[in-house]
C-alpha cells in the first residue's frame, strides 16, 4: 500500500488590492425615502411632531443625534430603540441603492481588494439593506461615526475610505486611509475638501475609473 505524505495547511491568502470602506447612507445608499417614512412613523406613534423633510437633509451622524431635536434628552433611548425596531419593515424596501454603487464594490473585488461597510447606522439594518439590494462586501461593521469608524478601517488595514460626510472624512484621516468623498449626501464639495478629502467625486459612478488609476498609481 502506497502512503502519502499530507500536505501542510496553507495559509490564507492575502488579497492582491487594496481593502476599500464604504459608509452606507448617502454613500452606496439613497436612505433618504425610508428615514424619511420611518420618522413620519415615529411621529405618528408617539405623537410628537418631528420634520422629516429637514431630519433626511443632515443624515450621517448617529440617529440619536437627530432625536434629540424632537424628543427630551431622558427619552432619547428609548425613541433610538423604537425607532429602529420599526425601521425595518418601513424602510428598508424604500430605499434604492446610489447610481455606481454595485459597480463600485464590483471595482474593488475586480482589483483583488475587499470592500467593507463602516456606517453609523444601527448594524442590524445596515446589513438588511445590503441584503435587500443585493450588494455583497467583505464586512459590515456598524454603529461608528466619525473618528471613531478608524477602529474598524485601521482593523481591515483599509487604504481608502469612501464617503459623503466631513465626518467620513474625519475618520478616514484618523485611520490613515486616503480619504474620498461623493458629493451625494448633505456635505457639498467645498466643505468636504475643506475638511480634508483627497478625493472629492460627483458620486460612485465616477469612482471605477478613479480607483483603477488609483491601483495602476500604486503598483
Amino acid at each position: 500500500m502506497a502512503f502519502t505524505t499530507p500536505h501542510p495547511p496553507q495559509p490564507p491568502t492575502s488579497p492582491s488590492g487594496p481593502t476599500v470602506g464604504f459608509d452606507l447612507d448617502m454613500t452606496l445608499i439613497d436612505s433618504r425615502p425610508g428615514i424619511r417614512a420611518c420618522y413620519r412613523a415615529l411621529a405618528e406613534r408617539t405623537g410628537t411632531y418631528i420634520d422629516a423633510d429637514l431630519a433626511v437633509t443632515r443624515l450621517g451622524p448617529p440617529l440619536v443625534d437627530e432625536l434629540v431635536n424632537w424628543f427630551p434628552a431622558e427619552r432619547v433611548e428609548e425613541m433610538a430603540d423604537l425607532y429602529r425596531a420599526m425601521y425595518p419593515t418601513i424602510a428598508i424596501t424604500a430605499t434604492p441603492a446610489l447610481p455606481g454603487a454595485r459597480e463600485a464594490i464590483a471595482a474593488v473585488r475586480e482589483a483583488g481588494g475587499r470592500a467593507v461597510v463602516v456606517t453609523a447606522k444601527y448594524e442590524p439594518n445596515a446589513k438588511l439593506h445590503l441584503a435587500h439590494l443585493g450588494i455583497e462586501p467583505d464586512a459590515v461593521i456598524g454603529d461608528l461615526w466619525a473618528e471613531q469608524k478608524a477602529l474598524a478601517l485601521r482593523e481591515h488595514d483599509a487604504a481608502v475610505y469612501v464617503g459623503d460626510h466631513v465626518g467620513d472624512v474625519r475618520g478616514a484621516r484618523t485611520a490613515g486611509a486616503l480619504s474620498v468623498a461623493v458629493a451625494t449626501g448633505p456635505c457639498d464639495p467645498a466643505e468636504l475638501r475643506e475638511a480634508g478629502a483627497d478625493v472629492v467625486l460627483a458620486g460612485l459612478a465616477e469612482f471605477p475609473r478613479w480607483f483603477s488609476d488609483y491601483c495602476t498609481a500604486r503598483s
